[in-house]
């Protein structure tokens, strides 16, 4: 398996082959694997992230700043943007970990990206893997509001229904499907009272729940903004 895809994806041109290669090579499959990237790259994404929200935000004090980081810098956060890449494909896993679907699991995805990040920061120095974090990050700190940090989807429906005394979202499964080990999740979100119902799919019930949520969420801001 050749990684040199990834490269172009990510706008990154590695100088040593090997510690891109390790950056995607799990514990499962050799001794020489990304856990010491992993724990790098953990430290350099927090870094960049923090000094892009300092810039960014000018006004906030270090309390929001730290929300809106650990908002961002999250397993959830990593695993989308590594899904976004396609890391699972490219990860080098022993056979059974392959077999129990190590390639969809949250936390080795989220691990693959900062090992990523890791390997960038010791082939090209702190600059070049503050640009690659930046370009990876740049839609979700588009998104980002210091008034929501560090509330999920469901919490902000749920205290702006109540605070307008209206009922709270009624969530429903509507199917499952995959095997037991990478099943897939679909959820409605229903409130009839704003005449709003969405759906959202995830790996678990809870998070498509809160995928359903974050759209209603959407939804809502349009009404949030004529009060």
């Amino acid at each position: 398996m050749t990684h040199n895809d990834i490269e172009i994806t990510i706008g990154y041109q590695f100088k040593q082959r090997g510690l891109l290669k390790q950056a995607f090579t799990h514990r499962s499959f050799a001794s020489q694997h990304n856990e010491r990237l992993e724990f790098l790259g953990d430290s350099v994404v927090n870094c960049v992230i923090a000094h892009l929200l300092y810039q960014r935000f000018p006004d906030q004090p270090e309390g929001t700043l730290s929300r809106l980081r650990a908002t961002l810098v999250c397993q959830d956060s990593l695993q989308d943007i590594a899904a976004r890449l396609g890391l699972g494909e490219r990860l080098l896993l022993g056979d059974g970990e392959a077999r129990s679907g190590g390639r969809q699991r949250p936390s080795i995805l989220a691990d693959a990206l900062e090992s990523l990040c890791g390997a960038i920061f010791l082939d090209g120095g702190f600059n070049a893997a503050a640009e690659v974090i930046a370009r990876l990050f740049e839609t979700s700190l588009s998104h980002i509001d210091p008034v929501s940090s560090g509330k999920d989807a469901k919490t902000l429906l749920q205290e702006y229904l109540q605070g307008r005394r209206l009922p709270l979202p009624d969530y429903q499964l509507v199917s499952t499907s995959g095997q037991s080990h990478a099943q897939s999740f679909h959820v409605s979100c229903m409130i009839p009272a704003l005449k709003i119902q969405t759906h959202g799919t995830g790996n678990s019930r809870r998070a498509a729940e809160q995928a359903a949520a974050r759209d209603a969420w959407t939804a809502i801001n349009p009404l949030r903004n004529k009060r």
